[in-house]
C-alpha cells in the first residue's frame, strides 16, 4: 500500500521554515504574506484559499535587494536581478544561492519539485534583445495589382 504525502498546510510551513534556519517575517509586499528569506534570497508565502491549504508563493523565489525580492531577468547573453528600482548583473554566486534557496524550500514545504527547475535556475521574465520591436505588427504594404476603388 503507498504512503499518502502530507503537505503542511500554512502555518506548519512557516514553523518547519524557522525550524530549518529559515528567516521568516511579514511581507511589506503582500498583505497576509511571510517573507522567507535564506542564503541572500527570499519569497514571499502565502495562506492557501481554503482552510489549511498548503502554503502558495505570492512572490516567486529571488535575491533578496535592500528587502526586496528582486525578479530574474534573462536577456539570453546573461541574467539580471531587476526589482521595483533598478537593475543589476546576475552574478554567480546569487544563482546559485537562489537555486539552492528554492530547492531547499522547495523540500521542507512540500511544493512540487519539478525537473528543469532542478537543474538550474530558471528565470521569471525572458527578454531578448534581438526580438524587441517585433511586437508591433506593422500593416501590409499595399499591392499596386488591388484595385482601390473597389472594382
Amino acid at each position: 500500500m503507498g504512503r499518502k504525502s502530507r503537505t503542511p498546510n500554512f502555518e506548519q510551513a512557516l514553523e518547519s521554515l524557522r525550524a530549518h534556519s529559515f528567516d521568516v517575517s511579514t511581507s511589506a509586499e503582500v498583505a497576509g504574506g511571510a517573507l522567507v528569506s535564506k542564503y541572500g534570497a527570499g519569497a514571499v508565502l502565502v495562506a492557501g484559499a481554503e482552510k489549511g491549504a498548503p502554503a502558495g508563493f505570492a512572490v516567486a523565489p529571488g535575491a533578496l535587494v535592500r528587502g526586496e525580492v528582486a525578479r530574474l531577468l534573462d536577456r539570453g547573453y546573461q541574467k539580471f536581478i531587476k526589482t521595483s528600482k533598478f537593475e543589476l548583473p546576475a552574478t554567480a554566486s546569487q544563482l546559485q544561492a537562489i537555486h539552492e534557496f528554492s530547492e531547499e524550500l522547495k523540500r521542507v514545504t512540500g511544493a512540487t519539485s519539478l525537473y528543469n527547475e532542478s537543474l538550474g535556475t530558471t528565470s521569471d521574465l525572458y527578454e531578448y534583445d534581438r526580438l524587441k520591436g517585433r511586437e508591433a505588427v506593422e500593416a501590409a504594404p499595399r499591392r499596386p495589382w488591388d484595385l482601390a476603388g473597389g472594382h
